[in-house]
This record gives structure tokens, C-alpha cells and sequence, in this order.
């Protein structure tokens, strides 16, 4: 059986201001041509299709168009939803759309039951696992903790009760959207840190042929049979030098894995460029960026006049202009988000009382923090889904 691997659209989403409804359109052509082309069986979305729970009007209808389109071409469609799709809208209509084709697994306590797909060695099982928020699916799963790997690991074991209780010989595919351990994110993922904890080992995946994640952006192979597609557009810097692709995988007699990669279409390079304002006015070197969507970074000891326009007139679509002079640390002029980089919620709220008090949070005071964190995301992902 054939199928492609394909994950975070985030239909709607753009790119530091700039539309990409367009990009958008020409990756949805490209994934029905390729549908197409290689006669695949089926295609497996991996999360997080919109970028917001309440996407605009124009994402809705692209959506519509390539489902109608996946439908004409008689090819089933199973897609679950992520942590930045409201699970309750993207399932409106599911039972009726499954008539068609088009199988949407969004709510978590019906994650046992597959898509049931079949080719001349048999049936293949499809289970579908939405995104779990662990606070709000413990008691579905009656999980002994609140975090990503007890009840994803809840989840994966009525998938295997089911899977036992079928025909020996049938193939496994599980969908999820979840941080496996050892994976490599990336600046453009929301964070699903609960209780601090949010990465789940692949192990929780055992007992399946194939494990089609979604969450993370870049293309990754955790393990022969637990792979990201990673999203097919860039939508960060940090995604400079991603090769963005969905898996065309193969699933054998046995259940053995044959996946490569199959590119996807890039609207327009990425380029990171550092600096001093005259080095990247004038420097050859960069010539080949002249159409690329530029992030500058300007490293003068002062800041030069005017920079954004000067950089314009040499990179016509620079979007992100920041300043990080050579003396560093001690200049005042360094902006609040550059020393906040890469720092969690809770690490940023520590520092917080720290400087207030003049003495670190204790242990205690650190898991009121982390509950509090928890408790505010559990609410926002509770009222998206409304």
C-alpha cells in the first residue's frame, strides 16, 4: 500500500505579514498532481490543517477546494487535528465526509476505531490520534499523570487492544501530533509544554508498522517506522535550510517501510544574512539573496541611520530587520524580546520574581508557576475548541 505523509498546513498562516495563501494553493495542487501520479492509496494529514482554531474565510475554502479534490480522485483522506486546530470545528460534518472518502479523527475517545483500507495483502488499519491536551483528555484515557506520554501512551494501548483483536496479518498506521524525544524543533511550533514535560519516547508507538507524526516543521526520521513530515512551507527563519517534502511510503506484505522524500514547491528562498549595514550593502557575496525574504541582523556598535531603507533597495523583500551590536550583553540598546530568546514561559517567570525579590523561586514556588502555566494553556485550548 501506498500512501503520502503529510502534516501542519496551517492554512491561514502567514509569513511576517506576508500572504502565503498562494504558496498555500500551489502545495495542495502539488499534493492532488502527486496523489495522482504515484496512485497512491491514500493520504494521511498529521495535524494541524488551520493555523488558528478560527481560521480566516479564505483558508476554509482552500480547504474545501482540495478535499473536494482528494474526493474526485477517489483517494481516502485521514487527518487528525493539532494543537492549533479547533478539534470540534475541523470534525463538523466527519460522519458525512467519511461517506466521501475523507476520514476526520478528531475527537480523542474514538481514536481506537480505524480507517480500514485494504490492497492484495490484506486490510490496513489507520488509527487516528488527535492532539491530546493531557489535562483535558486524563480522564478519558484515566491516566495515571497529566502529561503528553501517559496519555498518548493511554491512547496507544486501546489502539493495540483493537489492533489484537483483528485478523493476524493486518498492518498498523497510527497518525498522531506529538514531540518525540529526540526530534528537533523549531522556532515556528507552538509549545505543547505540560507539567514541563512534552516530549513522549517512540517507544510509545510499538505494535504499529508506521507512525505518521505531525507537530514539528522539518522532515525528520525518528526511527524507520516514526517519521515527521514536517509542514510543507516555511513559516520561520529558524527553516532556512529545511528541505520541505511530504513521505510517499511504502507499506509491504509484512508491514515493512520503504519512504522517500517528494518535494514540495518553494514560493521563495529564505535567507538569514549578519552584519555590519555596510558589509551587507556591499559584500558580492550576496547577490544570490537578492530575491530571497530576508532576516537581517545588523551587528554595528551603534545603530546605523535609516537601515531598513538602505537594506530595501539591495533586498527588495527583506521582512525582519533586528540589532545585535559586537559589544554585546552591555549594550542598552539590546531589545528586550533578543535577551528573551529561547526561554519558556515559566523560566521567563522565574527570572521575573527573582529580580523582583532578590531570591529565586523556591521548588514549591516553581510547581505553582508550572501549575498556573498549565492551567491557563489547558483554558486557551479549551476555549479554541468551543
Amino acid at each position: 500500500m501506498r500512501f503520502l505523509h503529510t502534516s501542519d498546513w496551517h492554512l491561514g498562516r502567514s509569513f511576517h505579514r506576508v500572504s502565503l495563501l498562494d504558496a498555500q494553493r500551489a502545495f495542495l495542487d502539488h499534493l492532488v498532481d502527486t496523489a495522482r501520479s504515484e496512485r497512491v492509496d491514500a493520504v494521511l494529514v498529521a495535524g494541524d490543517v488551520y493555523d488558528r482554531a478560527v481560521p480566516p474565510l479564505s483558508a476554509v475554502e482552500l480547504f474545501d477546494e482540495a478535499l473536494h479534490r482528494l474526493a474526485e480522485l477517489g483517494v481516502p483522506t485521514v487527518m487528525i487535528s493539532g494543537n492549533h486546530d479547533s478539534a470540534r470545528r475541523l470534525g463538523v460534518g466527519g460522519r458525512i465526509m467519511g461517506r466521501a472518502g475523507i476520514h476526520l479523527r478528531t475527537d480523542p475517545a474514538t481514536c481506537h476505531q480505524p480507517v480500514l483500507l485494504s490492497d492484495e495483502h490484506g486490510e490496513v488499519a489507520v488509527y487516528g490520534l488527535p492532539y491530546l491536551e493531557p489535562a483535558l483528555v486524563r480522564q478519558e484515557f484515566d491516566a495515571e499523570q497529566a502529561d503528553h506520554t501517559a496519555v498518548l501512551g493511554a491512547a496507544m494501548d486501546r489502539v493495540r487492544a483493537d489492533l489484537a483483536g483483528r485478523a493476524e496479518g493486518t498492518r498498523a498506521v497510527v497518525l498522531a501530533h506529538a514531540f518525540v524525544t529526540g526530534a528537533a524543533p523549531c522556532d515556528s511550533e507552538r509549545d505543547i509544554t505540560a507539567g514541563g514535560v512534552q516530549a513522549v519516547p517512540a517507544a510509545v508507538f510499538d505494535g504499529v508498522h508506521y507512525a505518521a507524526l505531525g507537530h514539528l516543521h522539518g522532515c525528520q526520521t525518528v526511527s524507520e517506522r516514526v517519521r515527521y513530515s514536517g509542514s510543507p512551507l516555511a513559516y520561520s527563519f529558524s527553516e532556512e535550510h529545511h528541505r520541505k517534502s511530504v513521505w510517499l511510503v511504502t507499506l509491504g506484505a509484512a508491514g515493512e517501510v520503504d519512504a522517500e522524500r517528494v518535494d514540495t514547491p518553494v514560493p521563495r528562498r529564505l535567507a538569514r544574512l549578519r552584519g555590519r549595514l555596510d558589509d551587507l550593502l556591499g559584500d558580492p557575496a550576496h547577490d544570490r539573496h537578492t530575491d530571497a525574504w530576508v532576516e537581517a541582523t545588523l551587528t554595528d556598535p551603534y545603530r546605523p541611520h535609516e537601515p531598513m531603507a538602505a537594506l530595501t533597495k539591495r533586498f527588495p523583500h527583506i521582512l525582519s530587520l533586528a540589532f545585535e551590536p559586537e559589544n554585546g550583553d552591555d549594550d542598552p540598546a539590546a531589545s528586550y524580546a533578543q535577551r528573551l530568546r529561547g526561554r519558556t514561559d515559566r523560566q521567563i517567570a522565574e527570572d521575573f520574581v527573582a529580580h523582583v525579590r532578590g531570591q529565586a523561586a523556591d521548588p514549591g514556588e516553581r510547581d505553582v508557576l508550572a501549575d498556573a502555566f498549565d492551567a491557563v494553556r489547558s483554558e486557551a485550548v479549551r476555549t479554541e475548541g468551543d
